[in-house]
């Protein structure tokens, strides 16, 4: 069984709901059928009525037994603005309100108010959009107030393991981050990891320097994160700073390494120092590796809310879907 066959089957078993908010999509209405006629999740679809039926048409589904909503007509929409406000002491809810009809942030609400399990978009949206949606609905985890991305990388053969499984991050989102963001993104990542990988997340902090085996600022700022980020969580198995191949061949890293270290040679978290290096080395996996690359997915929110690629097909938006209540 692949590993996204494996997280299809954890969805169904759990019952899930996911909010679709670009139901004038033909991929998202196709991918609800989907969801839906395969017990996968039982998804919502948001939209203008005429703009669903329009998508539904082109897609040549039906839409029967799935629930579909126009936010602007929602008996739920006044109530989602009281909660929107609620802290928002200089917000009116006819503010909210011209929000909250906007289907990414209604759904965002829905994930908020828990009346959704996740939400999904991005299909037709801008990553920054889907981003500020996720911010200012569900907000962020404890001690996160960097969103991020992740990849998840099924290597066919690593080793001599069969589909081996690493968390990449970030390789779509920020650009250079501080120190203070990489540790956040370490964060996130290890969560994301607790989620999906089945195993304790070894997190890896990457440079082009091994333990000062290089001087320079770049690689001082990785060190940096490191050490904010063992502050914030101190029972998490993270190290560095690590070259790749010290992060995670044993046998490298018994040459480069002196004294213990529960990371070196064995992580499966690796995060790299900026987009440049994250995004290169994804690709680079993918292509010369064989590897299967999922994603990217949006973490450090509160609840589950991820981004598609705008050219996500109908599989894709299914298998994104999946993963993403896996994290529920």
């Amino acid at each position: 069984m692949d590993k996204i066959t494996q997280f299809k089957e954890m969805a169904r078993k759990r019952n899930l709901t996911v909010v679709l908010p670009e139901g004038s999509d033909e991929r998202i209405v196709a991918a609800a059928r989907i969801l839906k006629d395969e017990g996968i999740a039982r998804p919502i679809v948001l939209g203008k009525t005429e703009e669903i039926e329009a998508a539904r048409n082109k897609a040549g589904v039906s839409l029967e037994g799935i629930e579909t909503i126009n936010p602007r007509e929602s008996a739920k929409l006044e109530a989602y603005a009281q909660k929107y406000v609620a802290g928002r002491a200089d917000l009116p809810p006819t503010v909210a309100k011209r929000l909250l009809i906007k289907p990414l942030f209604f759904g965002g609400m829905m994930v908020a108010a828990g009346d959704a399990d996740a939400m999904v978009g991005g299909a037709a949206s801008a990553t920054a959009t889907v981003i500020q949606a996720g911010a200012l609905t569900v907000g962020f985890a404890a001690g996160i107030k960097t969103p991020s991305s992740f990849f998840l990388m099924i290597i066919p053969d690593f080793q001599g393991e069969k589909d081996k499984t690493f968390i990449f991050a970030d390789c779509a989102v920020n650009i250079e981050p501080t120190a203070q963001e990489l540790a956040q993104i370490a964060l996130a990542s290890a969560r994301s990891a607790e989620k999906l990988l089945g195993q304790e997340p070894r997190v890896a902090m990457l440079s082009f320097s091994t333990r000062g085996s290089a001087s320079h600022a770049l690689v001082d700022k990785v060190s940096q994160a490191l050490e904010i980020a063992r502050q914030q969580r101190g029972d998490l198995l993270i190290d560095g700073e690590f070259q790749a191949d010290t992060a995670i061949v044993p046998r490298v890293a018994a040459k480069k390494v002196k004294g213990q270290s529960p990371v070196a040679g064995r992580a499966n978290v690796l995060i790299f120092p900026d987009l440049n290096s994250g995004n290169i080395a994804y690709k680079l996996t993918q292509y010369l590796a064989g590897a299967k690359a999922i994603g990217p997915f949006l973490q450090g929110f509160a609840q589950p809310i991820s981004d598609l690629s705008r050219g996500a097909s109908v599989d894709d938006i299914v298998a994104t879907a999946a993963i993403t209540l896996a994290q529920v």
